[in-house]
């Protein structure tokens, strides 16, 4: 016996350590990305994502009801709306549907990027995501295609929850807002797209071919995700790196057994089994390793929640998507029946186009001009947001169409300014290995308190009170709450933590490879 395990261990040993120097050189391998080809790409995917939400509240995709007049004339509805005759409320409901899978999908990966590639796990999302979208086109009933609205949302959670830490890991460091600026700039223009697209494929063919589009024009991007070699993200260990420190540590457990082993002959053979690891302990590893994820998320968690700069910016950031939510929602609807819009999609898209691109842009590049910071961020915030307020509030009051867009869109600008300023706050008021949890559940709170009840709220409201513009004036009444919120966060003590948690293994591990900053992409040719 003690013979036998002393050949095993020198044969062990006697290899050369070949993982470890083909892990090494696996890592020091450059990816295909470059920092502006992954910021093109997270755009472009992003712009899809959004698209296909615009397409979704499209008058030419969503529809309207059937309708019936006094003298017993009726009118066949037309898109979702009219083929599952829904009503307001469940129509908007439909809308929202996508947060329950938001809700779900975000905390687990970001849970999940601690032990699996945040890259990947944004290509198995992007999957289920496209496979979700399919399904959205192929519904043959109201609950079918809100179940598959929810799936949209549990494969967009691992690209909202991870796709901005990448971004600013890998940002020129006088650039990280306005890079995600340039990201977040495709919220709106990628809504505003969706309206137009939405209205051209449901006006000349039908509504369902609205989502096979989209999902066509995904499939590059998740075939990419899968096969390009994965990056990572700062905070994190290397899944290769882990695997040559494994393989360091088998080769040195085994030179220790080859020691051990020449003693071996004196022990009983009742000692000799005893020393081995008793095969039952690999069946809880599982459930330990679960126990463990789900301890170390659950710390993570309270970790998270004590940061009061992060409460505060979401309160804000809460308050805002409720409004921005309901006006992607309703707004070509209001837009049609306040102002007799004849193209509403078509107005809407394109003022939410211009006014997306320039707002969001002029957000990001501003905070980096007055010097990013948090509380800088928060000034930004607070002004951008209340000047917004007013200007959409009184763009409501205009009876004329021409009035309203101008004070509308000048509104939109300074509202939209605010989206990579608040994003920077969420990423930089908490450590490192807490930014993929805190965009996590950043966006699971702006969508579950925001614009998730917003839309069917908004729909009961009219179908109550039944004035698309009192149900407007009443609804934009929100964003006062949301600068209230932000103005808050200007006094409060804040730490940039962008650098605080570097671990010394990680630190070791960055060393070792000549790299200082972990995760970061090596500079190249676009």
């Amino acid at each position: 016996m003690a013979e036998e395990r002393a050949e095993v261990a020198g044969s062990s040993v006697s290899q050369p350590l070949k993982p470890s120097s083909s892990s090494s050189s696996s890592v020091s391998q450059p990816s295909w990305f470059t920092p502006k080809r992954l910021l093109v790409i997270f755009c472009v995917v992003n712009l899809i994502n959004y698209m296909e939400r615009g397409a979704m509240a499209s008058n030419g995709v969503n529809g309207s009801p059937k309708t019936c007049t006094s003298n017993g004339t009726c009118t066949a509805g037309t898109g979702i709306q009219g083929e599952f005759n829904l009503s307001n409320f469940e129509d908007g409901a439909l809308s929202s549907a996508f947060v329950v899978g938001l809700l779900i999908g975000c905390p687990i990966f970001a849970s999940l990027s601690k032990s699996y590639n945040p890259f990947r796990l944004i290509g198995f999302g992007l999957s289920v995501w496209m496979l979700a979208v399919i399904g959205c086109g192929l519904s043959f009933s109201f609950w079918f295609i809100a179940i598959c609205r929810m799936v949209v949302g549990i494969g967009e959670a691992s690209f909202v929850s991870l796709a901005a830490p990448f971004i600013d890991d890998n940002a020129p460091a006088k650039q990280r807002t306005a890079w995600l600026g340039i990201f977040y700039m495709c919220i709106s223009t990628g809504y505003a797209i969706g309206y137009v697209y939405g209205g051209l494929v449901g006006d000349h063919l039908k509504w369902r071919y609205a989502f096979f589009g989209v999902a066509i024009l995904m499939f590059p991007f998740i075939v990419l995700g899968w096969i390009i070699k994965p990056l990572q993200l700062k905070g994190f260990t290397h899944a290769d790196r882990t695997k040559a420190a494994t393989s360091v540590t088998t080769v040195s457990d085994a030179q220790g057994l080859e020691v051990s082993a020449a003693k071996a002959g004196s022990l009983t053979l009742k000692e000799q089994f005893g020393q081995e690891t008793p095969k039952s302990s690999s069946i809880s590893e599982p459930a330990s390793h679960k126990m463990n994820q789900w301890s170390r998320f659950l710390k993570d968690m309270k970790d998270l929640l004590r940061e009061k700069i992060f409460i505060v910016s979401v309160l804000g950031y809460t308050a805002y998507n409720f409004v921005i939510g309901a006006y992607s929602y309703w707004g070509p609807k209001a837009g049609r029946n306040i102002y007799n819009m004849e193209n509403a999609d078509m107005i809407f898209g394109g003022v939410t186009i211009i006014c997306g691109i320039l707002g969001t842009l002029a957000g990001g590049y501003l905070l980096d001009y007055l010097t990013s910071t948090i509380r800088n961020a928060f000034k930004l915030l607070t002004g951008a947001v209340l000047a917004g307020a007013i200007f959409c509030f009184s763009a409501f009051c205009f009876k004329n169409m021409y009035g309203f867009l101008v004070f509308f869109g000048i509104g939109e600008i300074l509202v939209f300014a605010t989206q990579a300023p608040v994003n920077y706050v969420c990423l930089h008021c908490v450590k490192p290995s807490l930014r993929p949890l805190s965009m996590a559940i950043s966006t699971v709170a702006i969508h579950l308190f925001g614009d998730v009840p917003s839309s069917p709220l908004v729909g009961l409201l009219q179908d109550q009170i039944h004035s698309w513009r009192k149900t407007s004036l009443i609804l934009t009444s929100f964003l006062f709450l949301a600068a209230a919120f932000w103005f808050i966060g200007v006094f409060m003590k804040s730490v940039d933590r962008y650098n605080d948690e570097e671990s010394n293994e990680n630190a070791s591990e960055s060393a070792a490879e000549g790299d200082t900053r972990t995760g970061a992409l090596p500079e190249g040719k676009d």
